[in-house]
């Protein structure tokens, strides 16, 4: 947080009571009072007389307790967001606090992203905190938490793995493993007692589904999560993607206060713990895989191979932890945030019969039967070639992006769009704000509306005037190197899904709760009836 060093004051202090009393009880006592000195300067007294971003307009109504949201508990308030959009007068940029009054600097327009997020990229890395955070589930020095020169190593021999020539061959994994998703759940339905009983959680099925087709597409090894929901590596995910406990958000929050921002991660808490073990399994899994796919190609077994670690390896730049940590990290975040899409998409089909029956009825049109026999394979050009199938789930990522925000950090004395910004200072690029920003996609940004993709010249765009209207992958240097391969991957999961079988909630009438964390998702994963349909 930027302002007066208040660390300085509180060693300072401490320090001279040390040496003029050399007594722990007074050196204890002046330490909590310095530290009540500085949550009492930071709740009260920075935001108004103190910060030096304060010539940024911010909302006008403030608590000292929450800021401007109405959360105890740090979260990002992006209802009130997508609000300040049409109230705060802005060029690109509102000030606002969450709770504790710990400020933020939230980005509203294309000239303001652009510079964040492509002209001066690697001026504003990820803080500290958000890195200790995912290291453990993505790897310290995997792709998307490395910066500036080794960023772009990384990125350019990882590339050719992504380009749409190595993806359209993977199409056929995503098929075979969203057939076989669909399959097993018919059979899982069938062989229930009760035939009434027809109810299922589409997270779990997509969890296990997305780490399947991950495990093959990615490291040429297949995870078997469908075959077996209760494997090792299974819950080994299903820890380290827990919500958060309440009093780790608490210890967080005051660590942020009191700015030691990694406070919680450094207390002897069962989260820490379950998460470095669970860490630990995930890089042993990676290690073996890649120490197979390295014998595999020394051995000419593997020829032509275009799955992720093969490329990686033949680039012959990575060590063997660094090829660990890009396989964590696609594991990670390749898997969580496409099982999350899938889940948002899976909450839309049964909140909208008439998109589904028109979903269905393309799907099954232009795509071959799915059958327990052999499940015929599916190009990527007959795939791409589905217009609602491809708007539908265009609007889902654009409507429901899986990861709603993400924090950046100056890094040095900057400018943007022509404001001062100091070193220290927090940014939130947020394309679930974003996303729907009506001065970007119009009246009608706050309806999900599949039919903006359909119309002449708006395949790509949806009609926004902007491509920074779009964030779910974000922009530039540190876009989403795996979006391709996101998106194909989706749409394979909705085509087999919305083919096999007739959706709706389980409760239509109940009230939306998401889970908030890394991504968010409904919180009870979208519980559903499926319903097979006939002749498919």
């Amino acid at each position: 947080m930027a302002g007066i060093p208040f660390n300085s004051v509180y060693v300072a202090i401490a320090v001279y009571t040390t040496i003029k009393s050399n007594g722990f009880g007074s050196f204890f006592l002046l330490s909590i009072i310095a530290s009540l000195t500085r949550v009492f300067y930071n709740l009260v007294l920075y935001p108004d007389f103190f910060s030096s971003i304060k010539h940024i307009p911010s909302p006008s109504r403030r608590s000292w307790l929450t800021g401007n949201t109405t959360a105890l508990i740090t979260e990002n308030p992006f209802e009130e967001m997508r609000v300040w959009l049409d109230e705060v007068p802005n060029d690109g940029l509102i000030r606002y606090y969450i709770t504790g009054n710990m400020e933020r600097i939230l980005l509203t327009r294309p000239k303001a992203l652009s510079e964040l997020l492509v002209q001066k990229v690697y001026d504003f890395p990820k803080p500290e905190f958000i890195r200790g955070r995912l290291a453990p589930i993505t790897g310290p020095t995997g792709l998307l938490l490395v910066e500036g020169d080794e960023h772009k190593k990384q990125r350019k021999n990882l590339m050719p793995a992504f380009a749409y020539r190595h993806i359209k061959n993977l199409y056929p994994v995503f098929w075979s493993k969203s057939t076989e998703m669909a399959i097993r759940i018919e059979k899982e339905l069938q062989s229930r007692a009760d035939p009434e009983d027809n109810v299922i959680q589409v997270g779990a099925w997509a969890a296990r589904t997305t780490l399947d087709i991950i495990g093959v597409a990615g490291m040429d090894n297949d995870f078997n999560s469908l075959q077996d929901p209760d494997n090792h590596l299974t819950k080994t995910y299903h820890k380290v993607l827990a919500d958060l406990p309440l009093y780790f958000k608490i210890v967080f929050v005051f660590g942020m206060i009191i700015g030691i921002p990694n406070l919680a991660l450094t207390m002897p808490f069962k989260i820490n713990r379950e998460t470095r073990e669970s860490s630990e399994v995930i890089r042993n899994v990676a290690r073996q895989m890649i120490r197979q796919k390295k014998e595999k190609l020394e051995n000419k077994s593997a020829q032509n191979s275009v799955d992720i670690v093969s490329v990686a390896l033949e680039s012959g730049t990575f060590t063997e932890e660094e090829l660990v940590d890009q396989m964590m990290t696609f594991l990670g975040a390749g898997h969580e945030t496409t099982s999350t899409a899938l889940q948002w998409a899976m909450y839309r089909i049964a909140k909208h019969p008439d998109m589904q029956a028109r979903l269905r009825d393309e799907v099954r049109t232009h795509l071959p039967p799915i059958t327990t026999e052999d499940p015929q394979p599916v190009s990527a050009a007959t795939l791409d070639s589905l217009p609602y199938l491809n708007a539908f789930c265009n609007e889902t990522l654009r409507f429901h992006p899986s990861v709603p925000a993400t924090v950046r950090v100056a890094a040095c004395d900057t400018t943007i769009v022509g404001q001062h910004i100091p070193k220290g200072t927090l940014f939130m690029v947020a394309p679930e704000v974003v996303n729907r920003s009506k001065d970007l996609w119009g009246a009608d940004a706050d309806e999900f509306n599949p039919e903006r993709w359909l119309a002449p010249g708006r395949a790509n765009t949806g009609g926004a005037t902007s491509n920074y209207g779009l964030l779910t992958f974000i922009h530039g240097p540190r876009s989403c190197i795996g979006q391709g391969f996101a998106k194909a991957e989706l749409a394979c999961m909705v085509a087999t899904l919305v083919g096999k079988f007739e959706m709706e909630l389980k409760d239509p009438d109940a009230k939306l709760q998401v889970r908030l964390g890394a991504t968010v998702c409904p919180k009870d994963g979208v519980v559903a009836r499926f319903t097979p349909v006939k002749g498919w």
